[in-house]
């Protein structure tokens, strides 16, 4: 027979965060404290000789971790929280005590995370959110046991849910994590971003400990009798060696263990993580659809990304840069389908939709922005060479050779990638080429169309359609459609909604 206490008390039904918390404060405290003890320690011992510095360092470091195992042994005491039939409440503060509570019907999220500390003890935070932005949206049990988190998600999220008629069930695994996978994380933007402050964060250390000087004059000799293109170019190749292996370290930390599943009650739940583990639930009645993000590097390789758009997933400051969305890493393009026509209940994916072409004005907006783009720094170049030095002038005429090809490449390829369509009960728009997103989202799920038609636009027989929604990125474009066609697919997509702003041409006229 267990003799462990519950952690709640019974009469009132009010529980506790786990006792353990406080070894987890102490242990945090205590790893700062010893990362710190070593130069505090060198630092004394110029005054007060060795012996007296590890004391007074062990004296500190046993005062600091007390106080921070017993600021926390407070919290803990004066936290406490409820789940009622109606809200769910939390009380906690000591001399500024804090009620806050959130309606259960608003609630979307409940997310589970638990670094390598927690897991270690059988721990986890648990975040109930209601999908707005803001920390009043949001209450966080910080830690509870992972057997206390698993039950207030089901009793949060489990509701029922009707599917969409003729729609195809299936419920259980609907991905799970193929190690292969990994060989799209160095086509990303990702790495070069993480070679690039490889490269920053040397010359910031050599700086901190004045070595900066020393660490030049090192790569310096070492390419002493090496042409300065060819130095470049091998510092170059070096930061990008570091910054694939910083994204295949990346990609492994975030997407190791990852499965995507379909509970009963309708919730949608994400779990990955190697050393820090995440679980992402949201409620499915909340989905409105589904993105397909493939980035430049990736599209070149067939892959793609899977993100969720939903008005379940609040973006708040703790989980801004978690890629909270992502319901499926970077995977082949036909596999990415799969699942999402699996997310959408769909016996065929929207998102592979045979889209409508825009008009060619299209093609040559581009081709005129980016070829702007383009000249407007050789120009430049080209001017200043002219008054200060003929170094510029050939600068000019390489970045000449060079830049007004590859946009015009780039502005063809934004043409292409433009594309609209109806596909049963979803509205798909594509456009973009560094980030090509292929949105599919719920006709249902549209409150609104904004129409823009700039003075060349409307030259070219042009507008820009975006319909607006509380999911998601809030907005989805069809950008430079054709005025009519564009006009008549809206109407299409959402009827009744434009039909009041239109003129129809007389009959006969």
């Amino acid at each position: 027979m267990s003799t462990e206490r519950p952690p709640y008390a019974p009469e009132d039904d009010w529980r506790r965060l786990d006792p353990r918390t406080v070894v987890v404060s102490a242990l945090v405290v205590a790893g700062v404290v010893a990362g710190a003890a070593l130069p505090a320690t060198l630092g004394l011992a110029r005054w007060l000789g060795l012996p007296g510095a590890v004391l007074w360092v062990l004296a500190a470091a046993v005062v600091v971790i007390g106080a921070a195992a017993g600021v926390d042994r407070v919290r803990w005491h004066r936290t406490r929280y409820r789940i009622g039939e109606e809200r769910v409440e939390l009380h906690t503060g000591l001399l500024l005590v804090k009620r806050r509570s959130l309606a259960r019907r608003r609630i979307r999220t409940v997310d589970l995370t638990a670094n390598p500390l927690l897991r270690l003890l059988g721990l986890v935070t648990v975040r109930i959110g209601t999908g707005e932005q803001g920390s009043e949206s949001t209450l966080e049990l910080d830690p509870v046991t992972r057997t206390e988190g698993e039950r207030l998600r089901r009793l949060l999220l489990e509701r029922a849910v009707t599917a969409p008629e003729g729609a195809v069930h299936r419920d259980g695994e609907l991905a799970a994590l193929d190690p292969r996978w990994i060989r799209y994380a160095p086509v990303s933007f990702v790495a070069p971003m993480l070679g690039g402050a490889a490269a920053g964060a040397v010359m910031q250390i050599s700086d901190w400990v004045g070595a900066q000087g020393e660490v030049i004059a090192w790569v310096g000799d070492r390419f002493r009798e090496t042409p300065l293109l060819w130095m470049i170019v091998a510092l170059v190749a070096a930061a990008l060696v570091a910054g694939v292996v910083g994204a295949l370290g990346l990609w492994i930390e975030m997407w190791w263990n990852y499965r995507l599943e379909r509970e009963p009650g309708g919730t949608l739940r994400v779990r990955r993580g190697l050393l820090t583990s995440r679980s992402i639930s949201v409620e499915e009645a909340r989905l409105r659809g589904v993105d397909l993000v493939e980035p430049l590097g990736v599209r070149l390789v067939g892959a793609a990304r899977l993100d969720a758009i939903t008005t379940g997933l609040a973006k708040d400051n703790a989980s801004r840069n978690a890629d909270h969305d992502t319901v499926l890493p970077a995977v082949p393009r036909g596999t990415a389908d799969a699942v999402a026509a699996d997310v959408l209940r769909e016996a065929v994916t929207p998102t592979g939709a045979a889209l409508t072409r825009h008009p060619r004005a299209a093609r040559g907006r581009r081709l005129r922005w980016a070829l702007a783009a383009a000249l407007a720094p050789i120009l430049l170049l080209a001017v200043l060479g002219a008054l200060l030095t003929p170094v510029l002038l050939w600068i000019a005429l390489g970045c000449a050779a060079v830049f007004p090809p590859l946009a015009a490449a780039l502005a063809v390829d934004a043409y292409r990638n433009l594309g609209h369509a109806l596909s049963g009960r979803y509205l798909v728009t594509r456009s973009g080429t560094f980030r090509r997103s292929t949105a599919a989202l719920e006709r249902a799920g549209v409150i609104g169309w904004t129409v823009k038609q700039s003075y060349f636009q409307r030259r070219a027989g042009l507008l820009t359609l975006t319909a607006t929604t509380a999911a998601g990125g809030g907005a989805y474009s069809a950008y430079d459609t054709g005025a009519a066609e564009g006009l008549a697919f809206a109407a299409e997509a959402v009827p009744g909604l434009l039909e009041p702003f239109l003129e129809r041409a007389p009959e006969g006229g």
